[in-house]
C-alpha cells in the first residue's frame, strides 16, 4: 500500500477533541505503514481553544511537525507537492467561507486551494449548528469544486458509552474518506 502525505489543519471552531483523536489514531501502530508524512497547521486562536477543551496533552506535545499558518514557503503550499490529503478538523465556518470564495490569505486557505485545483482530497470536518444559508451555499460551492464536507456528526449504531467513542465514529469516517485501510466499527445489518 502506498504511503500518504497528509496535511491536518486545525481551525478555531469548538471541537478540538476531533483533532486530538484524529492525531492519536494516525500516530498509532495501525497507521504507521500507511503514512509517509503528517504536517499540521493551526489557525491563530487554536492554542487557546485547545487548552480550554483539551487539558492534556498540550498542542505542542503532539508528535508531528507544525507549520506556521503565515508561511507560504512550505511544500504543500504548491501544486507541485506530493501531498495527498488535507483534513481540516474542526473546520470553522469562517475557514469554510474563505475556501469557498477562493481566498488564500493563510497557509490553510492556500493549501485547500491547492488540493482543489490539483483534484486531491480535501475533507472539511465542520462543527457548527445551526447552519445559515450562507454556510450551506459555501458547503455547496466546496462540494461542487471537489471537496468533501464531513460534518462532525457522530453515529450511534454501536451505542457509544463515552464522548470519545462517539467522536471516534466521526474520526473513522474521516479516515475512510482519506483512503486508509483499518479495522473500524462498521454498521452491519442484523
Amino acid at each position: 500500500m502506498e504511503e500518504k502525505k497528509i496535511v491536518i489543519a486545525i481551525t478555531g471552531a469548538s471541537g478540538m477533541i476531533y483533532a486530538y483523536q484524529l492525531t492519536e489514531k494516525l500516530n498509532s501502530e495501525e497507521f504507521k505503514n500507511q503514512i509517509a508524512e503528517i504536517a499540521i497547521v493551526c489557525s491563530d486562536n487554536v492554542e487557546k481553544i485547545w487548552s480550554t477543551e483539551i487539558y492534556t496533552p498540550k498542542l505542542s506535545d503532539l508528535n508531528f511537525k507544525f507549520y506556521n499558518n503565515n508561511d507560504f514557503y512550505v511544500p504543500f503550499a504548491s501544486g507541485s507537492s506530493a501531498f495527498d490529503v488535507m483534513i481540516i478538523i474542526p473546520c470553522s465556518m469562517g475557514t469554510l467561507g474563505r475556501i469557498a470564495a477562493g481566498i488564500s490569505d493563510s497557509l490553510i486557505g492556500r493549501t485547500a486551494d491547492v488540493m482543489l485545483k490539483e483534484r486531491k482530497k480535501l475533507i472539511l470536518v465542520t462543527r457548527e449548528t445551526p447552519l445559515s444559508l450562507i454556510h450551506i451555499n459555501n458547503m455547496k460551492t466546496i462540494t461542487e469544486a471537489g471537496g468533501i464536507i464531513c460534518p462532525a456528526s457522530p453515529s450511534f449504531y454501536h451505542n457509544p458509552k463515552t464522548v470519545e467513542e462517539a467522536v471516534d465514529t466521526v474520526i473513522e469516517r474521516v479516515l475512510d474518506l482519506s483512503g486508509f485501510k483499518f479495522i473500524g466499527k462498521r454498521w452491519k445489518k442484523s
